[in-house]
């Protein structure tokens, strides 16, 4: 996932998505704790993909504010 596709879409679908990372990143807690080893890289990946999406929401509210 690249910033510049995340910078395309509007707020809702940014917060489904960092919903939808949120959940993964849930289930590979799961998957740990349980026994189950899932890929160790999958752990940081998802993190900084739900940081990109923070940021971009950040900046968008940020703009928001601004133009008001």
């Amino acid at each position: 996932m690249d910033a510049k596709e995340l910078r395309a879409k509007n707020s809702a679908e940014l917060t489904d998505e960092l919903l939808k990372l949120r959940k993964e990143q849930f289930a590979l807690r799961l998957q740990r704790a349980s026994g189950q080893t899932p890929k160790p890289d999958q752990f940081g990946k998802v993190r900084r993909n739900i940081a990109r999406v923070k940021t971009v929401l950040r900046e968008q509210r940020k703009a928001g504010g601004e133009k008001r």
